[in-house]
């Protein structure tokens, strides 16, 4: 019973997948659209933003995964504040690189409308490969 539960969420989540991206390339976001929006304080995009980053299992993922490997038990430091100092240096990488990123994109995007189209067709293309290729693959499984 299990096996078939798995296969069936795996199934929803790959048709899920499917529909997002196809509603995303056939109804590419518009700067426009964006651009009616009511204007966010930068402490509230800040708030969005951290929230939004904290709320991803990516990072819980990643965390359960690589401190073995960049911890040492028997190091200067005490494992939690090694634990801590690869935690800090992570946010500040992403506060850095998510900052240039959402930046450039920004000014890209706004000015040059139809790459924004583009790169959200590309965007809702890869969603449906990859919603396709979850799919097959589960049923090859």
């Amino acid at each position: 019973m299990a096996a078939s539960s798995v296969s069936a969420l795996t199934a929803a989540g790959a048709g899920y997948l499917v529909w997002l991206g196809a509603v995303t390339a056939c109804r590419p976001a518009t700067v426009e659209a964006a651009a009616d929006a009511p204007a966010r304080s930068a402490r509230g995009t800040l708030l969005a933003g951290a929230g939004t980053s904290g709320l991803n299992p990516k990072v819980l993922v990643l965390f359960l995964a690589l401190p073995p490997q960049f911890t040492d038990k028997g190091g200067a430091l005490s494992l939690p504040l090694q634990i801590g100092v690869l935690g800090a240096t992570h946010v500040l990488n992403c506060a850095v690189v998510y900052t240039a990123v959402a930046m450039l994109a920004r000014t890209i995007l706004r000015n040059r409308p139809g790459i924004a189209r583009g790169v959200s067709r590309t965007s809702g293309l890869a969603m449906m490969a990859i919603g396709v290729a979850l799919f097959v693959e589960r049923l090859h499984s």
